[in-house]
């Protein structure tokens, strides 16, 4: 009986259908190792072009090197461009670890965190500005404002909200008092482990974390180490330097605290919300311009009056801009009077935002811009 079908084992092989050949693919490689090595050091060479030209056209006066606005746009059209099969943030993470060596040979920039070194805000600085950056760990939030208000740093990363314990208020307070503006945003999802020498939860007497942190493992804590004390530590970090002297102890931090003390992780994610995440603002002293995709912060004082917030933020919805946040501050100089930090969509110089920040100056005593910076990622 004959058929139209094709014997498969007679058939002639494609290329693709070839068995590969191990050393070859290895020998493709290397080439094209050398083709991207190539063309790093030809970008890299071209970095400093740009640095030769901004130091001419400043004529002495101070240079923004680093410039957010168009590392988002570079970031952004990665993405667009990405073909596969490397994810879109796969990508992202390679080019900006190629900018940040680029902005390195400009200029050697430091950036303060909250530390110890292990920290989620250690992570936070990393993500954002690459591993090329000096990363200067600080003891406190307060310490990052002042550490970026007297030079000593170019840019600092505070944490400002969390998705589970809500706003950092001392960071919202911090940035009614300073001079500095957000230059920029990230959001970080938070996983937390369970870190200790030792290698069973039965020998675990104490959970050490920053308060935040135990507070985020409540529910598990409860179910799975019910009998073991809670202390609350300055940071998850510096609970991960008390659990590797003490075997007893565990400390609540992540996996990179876990790898850089040399700690057990017992457990990983035992957060309570599987969504956990904590966003984290760059702090400095530059105005950022816009990049097509722009968020702006803004501190108002409602007047003390019946509808004196509904009254601030009608202007921004004749103008259709969207506000994405809104928290509230005891504003210290009256009692019961507030200070309202709204986040919007858009950039105060953009053509649609600009008018309605004109006339929030005529409707409320107080607005502060604190930062136009392009959204992340």
């Amino acid at each position: 009986m004959s058929t139209d079908i094709p014997d498969a084992q007679n058939q002639p092989q494609t290329d693709t259908d070839k068995p590969l050949d191990l050393a070859a693919v290895r020998k493709e490689i290397d080439a094209l190792d050398l083709q991207i090595q190539s063309l790093l050091n030809q970008r890299a060479a071209a970095a400093l072009k740009v640095a030769k030209v901004k130091l001419a056209e400043a004529a002495g006066k101070p240079v923004d090197f680093y410039r957010p606005e168009r590392e988002a746009q570079i970031l952004k059209e990665v993405a667009s461009r990405n073909g596969g099969p490397m994810s879109d943030y796969a990508v992202q993470r390679i080019f900006r670890e190629i900018i940040s060596a680029s902005l390195a040979l400009e200029e050697p920039m430091r950036v303060a965190y909250l530390g110890p070194e292990g920290t989620y805000s250690h992570a936070a600085a990393d993500r954002h500005f690459g591993f090329a950056v000096q990363s200067v760990p600080e003891s406190s939030i307060a310490d990052i404002f002042h550490a970026v208000e007297t030079g000593r740093v170019r840019f600092g990363v505070v944490p400002v909200e969390n998705s589970t314990e809500g706003a950092i208020n001392l960071t919202l307070d911090l940035l009614t008092q300073s001079s500095l503006r957000v230059c920029g945003e990230l959001s970080m999802r938070i996983q937390h482990c369970l870190l200790s020498r030792s290698e069973s939860l039965d020998d675990i007497k104490t959970v050490h974390a920053h308060p935040q942190a135990l507070a985020q493992c409540r529910h598990w804590l409860d179910a799975n180490l019910p009998n073991a004390e809670r202390i609350s530590e300055s940071s998850n970090a510096a609970a991960a330097k008390l659990a590797l002297e003490h075997p007893e102890y565990a400390a609540i931090a992540g996996e990179t605290a876990g790898k850089l003390y040399g700690l057990n992780s017992l457990v990983v994610g035992i957060e309570d919300d599987r969504n956990n995440t904590t966003r984290f603002l760059v702090i400095g002293d530059q105005d950022i311009p816009p990049s097509g995709d722009d968020a702006t912060l803004l501190m108002v004082a409602a007047p003390h009056r019946p509808g004196g917030l509904r009254h601030i933020l009608a202007p921004l919805e004749t103008a259709g801009v969207s506000m994405t946040r809104i928290e509230s501050r005891p504003s210290r100089s009256a009692l019961w009077e507030y200070h309202f930090f709204i986040a919007v969509t858009g950039h105060q110089h953009d053509s649609n935002l600009s008018p309605v920040l004109d006339e929030l100056r005529e409707l409320t005593p107080l607005l502060k811009v604190i930062g136009s910076y392009p959204r992340a990622l």
